[in-house]
C-alpha cells in the first residue's frame, strides 16, 4: 500500500547548501571590509581631534594677543590652552611649550586603541 503525501513544504538540502554558500561568501567580503572601514574611521577622529587640538592654540593665542596688546608666546599660548582643553570623553590633549599639540586615545574610548597623533602649531 502506497501512501502519497500532498502539499509538502520545506527546502531541499541542496537548497540551504546553496544559501549557506552565499552566506559565507557574503560573510568573507564583508567582514574584511568592516574592519578597514572601523580603523579608517578611527583615523578621522584622531585627526578631527588633533584639529580641535590646533583650534584651541588658536584661539588661545588671539584671547592672549587681545588682552596683551599684541605680544603673545608659544609658551603663554600653550599654557593657555592647557588650562582650557577641548572636553572630551575620547581624547586627550597635550600643549608643548614648543607649540607641538598631541593627541591621545583615552582608554575605554571609542577609539580606544590608536596611536597619538601630534602636530607643531605656529603663530598665525
Amino acid at each position: 500500500m502506497k501512501i502519497k503525501l500532498r502539499n509538502q513544504k520545506g527546502f531541499t538540502l541542496i537548497e540551504i547548501i546553496a544559501v549557506l554558500i552565499i552566506l559565507g561568501i557574503l560573510a568573507a567580503v564583508a567582514v574584511p571590509k568592516y574592519m578597514s572601514m572601523t580603523d579608517n574611521a578611527k583615523t578621522k577622529a584622531m585627526e578631527g581631534a588633533l584639529a580641535e587640538g590646533m583650534s584651541t592654540m588658536s584661539i588661545a593665542y588671539a584671547k592672549l594677543m587681545l588682552s596683551q596688546a599684541g605680544t603673545a608666546s608659544t609658551t603663554e599660548v600653550a599654557a593657555m590652552a592647557t588650562s582650557n582643553p577641548p572636553a572630551s570623553d575620547d581624547f586627550s590633549y597635550t600643549f608643548a611649550s614648543s607649540g607641538l599639540v598631541t593627541v591621545g586615545a583615552k582608554a575605554g574610548g571609542s577609539v580606544a586603541g590608536g596611536s597619538d597623533v601630534s602636530k607643531q602649531w605656529s603663530k598665525p
